[in-house]
């Protein structure tokens, strides 16, 4: 009877546990996305399918503050936040106009006695799911771990990489290399078929998170760099999911890192003046002068005085407020007088960047700042940053503001990466977090960029030109098959490609280059003509780390740039112009026919919305296309047939 009595005990518990066990459904404005909160397993556990495929199973959340907030947790009350359909225009970007469409809802999330402990914001975009945590219980907050979980479909690959500077490669959901996870944003191959994205929006006063295994099969979870300190009521960052049937898709809607932070902060952001920019290596008063008639003749609207102008920069008794040649750099101490630099680069329309070390901007900010502005500088590169802790996040925004204040653009290089900032202060044109040029990459990480690093934001990738073998235009490797580590690996028509298919506000051209290095190949027009910023933006093809081919439009011009890493034959559609005819300037890789070293070929063809573009394209190879609308019909150019292989 006692054994009896205890199943039906145990029983009635297991029916009062069901009873009070709760489900419930959040969709996206046109249903693709579908995320369900339930509570029956004794943790709040949510997950997510995109048009019907299953893209995250049951996955647990909660933080650690003060104690553990995650088992025991149950949903409370559900407060709906209304929908939001709205667009906005940025400053600048990739495209004129970005809609912001939303559901919205405020979830109270309850500890085992009932009491209100933490709170959950969720919104349901069309392009993603969004949610962050609402800490409102107490006065100050100490957040130790984020229990937050992504468990994928059994299958599923990650395009991994361990830090923000380091190589991709897809691996499944086991056995990383390390234990510091892999950086964000995140990449999926799913294995029904199509592409997820984990990534993470407004990190401004938290700390870096990495996505790291986890105990449970096919998980990974949020891997916090340290504590956070703060006081209620706060919100961490928002966690995002992007999902596509390809991986161009979730690219063309990465404005949602924008739409997750607040509006523009500056008042007046008129003076924040996208363009192209060229770095200065001599430190000398006469390079630099040289550098700023190359800009002139270019279409580059900056100069950057790079790393040694106010002396060695690893040294924090080098005073940043003087130009004092590092003599490593340059042994002859007259031999920059950068303010006749600046003159001369006013005079020609020229702005000029100052790089300056972390050391430098810790102990100098509020002195530097307002002595730049006097100087009639343009803008500042932050270089050798530190990233990770609660501590230099929360620095390296304010720093960003104080420049606002001053009327100065940023540049922040090394392992930073973007979150979404640019919006509230758009003075912050790029930054580096990206295996770029300097690190002389192979076709395969440029290839991979856009789908993985570019989905964030803007990146100065650093692009060069002329630091190749021009007599070898297939991969360059030594007698072992290793990539040369001193010399760009891709052609030249893959390298102008480059300023169309990677997207930065502020462009760097020629990095390794200087003026003496060009012959003024008739190429170059491509990089002249090349904006920054644009007014649509689209991806017309690809896959990782193989190809991809985007189209962007500036005004009535169009600009498409394709890249790939192994030979292959590439047919663009040119159905995305409007109706009439265009003048199409295109740049490809040529032969020895070709009088000028770098063997580019240019050509012109008469197209329209419905000509279809083919290139046989070689080994890191590429293609870069200007099309002009025609006012009236050009003699001089050809229509294009479908016999033109280029």
């Amino acid at each position: 009877m006692k054994t009896v009595r205890n199943l039906l005990c145990g029983l009635a518990a297991l029916l009062a546990l069901s009873l009070q066990a709760k489900e419930t459904v959040f969709t996206s404005p046109d249903t693709r996305y579908v995320l369900t909160l339930d509570d029956g397993s004794g943790q709040v556990a949510y997950s997510l399918q995109w048009d019907g495929k299953t893209v995250i199973l049951p996955s647990v959340l909660g933080i650690e503050a003060g104690r553990p907030m995650r088992d025991g947790l149950r949903i409370g009350e559900i407060r709906d936040l209304g929908e939001t359909d709205t667009t906005w225009k940025p400053v600048y970007g990739e495209r004129a106009v970005i809609p912001d469409h939303f559901k919205a809802w405020e979830v109270s999330l309850l500890s085992p006695e009932g009491r209100p402990v933490l709170g959950l914001e969720i919104r349901a975009y069309n392009e993603g799911i969004a949610f962050r945590y609402l800490v409102t219980a107490g006065s100050y907050i100490h957040i130790t771990d984020e229990f937050t979980e992504y468990t994928l479909p059994e299958g599923t690959l990650a395009y991994f990489t361990p830090r923000a500077q380091t190589p991709y490669s897809l691996l499944p959901l086991k056995d990383w290399p390390g234990d510091g996870g892999s950086d964000r944003p995140l990449l999926l191959r799913l294995p029904e078929g199509g592409f997820a994205c984990l990534a993470e929006a407004q990190v401004v006063d938290y700390v870096r998170t990495k996505f790291r295994l986890a105990d449970k099969p096919n998980t990974v979870t949020a891997a916090m760099y340290g504590p956070v300190d703060e006081i209620a009521p706060y919100a961490t960052p928002w966690r995002m999911v992007m999902c596509g049937n390809q991986a161009g898709e979730i690219l063309e809607h990465n404005y949602l890192f924008y739409n997750l932070n607040p509006p523009c902060a500056i008042e007046d952001p008129s003076w924040i003046q996208p363009g192209k920019m060229m770095r200065e290596v001599t430190l000398t008063t006469k390079g630099g002068m040289a550098v700023v008639d190359f800009a002139a003749r270019h279409n580059l609207r900056y100069v950057l005085f790079d790393a040694g102008w106010y002396g060695f920069e690893y040294d924090k008794a080098s005073d940043a407020r003087t130009a004092t040649l590092d003599p490593r750099r340059n042994p002859n101490p007259d031999a920059l007088d950068l303010h006749a630099v600046i003159a001369y680069a006013r005079s020609k329309g020229i702005g000029i960047f100052l790089y300056v070390n972390m050391r430098a901007l810790a102990q100098q900010l509020d002195d530097i700042l307002p002595l730049y502005e006097q100087w009639g500088i343009a803008g500042v590169k932050f270089g050798f940053v530190q990233v990770g802790s609660q501590v230099w996040t929360k620095w390296m925004h304010e720093a960003v503001r104080k420049c606002a204040e001053h009327h100065l653009m940023v540049d922040i290089h090394d392992e930073y990466r973007p979150t979404g900032f640019s919006r509230t202060y758009p003075n912050l044109m790029t930054q580096e977090g990206v295996r770029g040029n300097e690190e002389f990459p192979d076709a395969f990480n440029n290839t991979m960029l856009p789908f993985t690093r570019y989905v964030a934001g803007p990146a100065d990738y650093t692009i060069c030109y002329y630091r190749q073998d021009f007599g070898r235009l297939e991969r360059q490797e030594d007698a072992h098959g290793v990539p040369r580590s001193k010399s760009i690996q891709t052609t030249p028509a893959h390298q102008l490609a480059l300023a169309a298919v990677y997207y930065s506000p502020l462009q760097v051209l020629y990095w390794y280059d200087k003026p003496s290095d060009s012959q003024d190949e008739p190429e170059l027009k491509f990089f002249d003509d090349v904006p920054t910023v644009w007014d649509d933006s689209k991806v017309l093809e690809g896959e990782p780390g193989e190809y991809i081919t985007t189209a962007r439009r500036h005004g009535e011009e169009w600009f498409v740039g394709t890249i790939t890493n192994a030979a292959r034959e590439a047919a663009i559609p040119l159905d995305f112009l409007p109706a009439g005819n265009y003048t199409a300037e295109i740049y490809t890789d040529g032969d020895a026919s070709i009088p000028t070293r770098t063997k580019v070929r240019l050509s012109k063809f008469r197209v329209n919305a419905e000509t279809i573009l083919r290139f046989n394209l070689r080994q890191a190879g590429g293609a870069a296309v200007r099309l002009v609308p025609e006012p009236v019909r050009e003699k001089s150019v050809k229509d294009y047939r479908k016999k033109n292989v280029l």
